[in-house]
């Protein structure tokens, strides 16, 4: 930007002319995402959007925010930043349309030690590539250089989305009842939680992280770093399509903290373990953890990355929506009357 510099600021650490060229670098992203609705480029003092609110009676704004946790650390020692940004879309879109939700847009936040802003076009490629798949627009964001705070090479990436949905349509654990099918949307990998646990198991700092392996049927960091399953076009297809009741995202807490909340008071998930799909990934940490099977379900996805309640009479009409998208959806379950929330049998 024209007559902008300060050789004071930079001198203390931080390099306002790095966070320019940043912006100009990833402006080809960003254009991507750009849906009808959108009023403003980036680079304002704020993101507009005009949402489209014709045929709904009383909309609803739903908001998610989230980060992507210490699998950024993974990021960094790989050197690969193309891909963390769509965990961090997904955390936070992968929840609001839990409430049938549609997400409009997006914006994130990068903490970064010092500014590369080759390395911040190339995380804010995967949070476009992010929103792309999510139907929405990344609308705005902030990189925020933080010298002596953190070290040149880290960096924490976070981010916001707001959705919408008319009121008539939400999804609310009062519509579940016994009777209804568990439905399993399958998980691309670990995601985003439990990386603490996956970094303990690995010794990560000290892990061969591009050596092959025959178990997992790739090379160790690229299976950990898988980015986490964006599932907002297939959830909505379905919702469309059937009786959808509920929807829970399975995120931090696994099978035992997620599934619950998309039940009522008296209703319980009966889960099949025989019909779960585990990935090999699991396996291969709750063997060399040690980790008992509960607290595995009680961490991980387990191969399981949202799951859906549906009517008995639809449960066809939801999986051939969902197929058709692309997700292989497969029966785990049903709902029974009960307190315990989750029972796996």
């Amino acid at each position: 930007m024209e007559n902008s510099h300060s050789a004071s600021y930079a001198a203390a650490g931080v390099d306002i002319e790095a966070g320019y060229k940043g912006v100009q670098l990833m402006k080809k992203h960003v254009a991507r995402t750009m849906i009808p609705g959108v009023v403003s480029g980036i680079g304002g003092f704020g993101g507009l959007f005009a949402p489209d609110l014709a045929g709904m009676k009383e909309p609803v704004l739903v908001s998610g925010t989230d980060g992507v946790g210490t699998k950024i650390r993974l990021a960094q020692l790989m050197d690969e930043h193309d891909t963390i940004g769509i965990d961090c879309v997904a955390m936070c879109v992968n929840d609001i349309i839990c409430c049938g939700a549609r997400p409009l847009f997006f914006l994130d936040y990068i903490a970064i030690g010092k500014n590369e802003p080759e390395k911040v076009a190339s995380i804010v490629s995967g949070v476009a590539e992010g929103c792309v798949q999510a139907g929405c627009a990344l609308i705005g964001g902030e990189t925020a250089e933080h010298p002596g705070l953190m070290a040149p090479e880290d960096y924490d990436l976070a981010g916001f989305a707001v959705g919408i949905v008319d009121k008539e349509k939400m999804l609310d654990p009062s519509q579940v009842k016994a009777g209804d099918v568990i439905l399993s949307l399958p998980s691309t990998g670990i995601h985003s939680n439990g990386f603490s646990l996956v970094r303990k198991v690995f010794n990560i700092e000290h892990a061969k992280l591009d050596e092959w392996s025959e178990e997992l049927g790739g090379e160790l960091g690229g299976v950990l770093l898988q980015p986490t399953a964006i599932y907002v076009k297939p959830v909505l297809a379905a919702i469309e399509a059937a009786q959808v009741h509920g929807v829970s995202h399975i995120t931090g807490g696994g099978f035992y903290e997620n599934i619950p909340r998309c039940l009522p008071k008296g209703m319980t998930a009966k889960i099949d373990k025989s019909a779960l799909w585990i990935d090999p990934i699991f396996r291969m940490i709750q063997r060399l953890g040690n980790i008992p099977e509960h607290d595995m379900f009680n961490t991980f996805n387990m191969g399981t990355g949202m799951v859906l309640v549906v009517a008995k009479e639809d449960v066809d009409k939801a999986v051939a929506a969902l197929n058709s998208e692309g997700e292989g959806a497969r029966v785990i379950g049903e709902i029974v009357a009960g307190d315990a929330g989750v029972e796996l049998l």
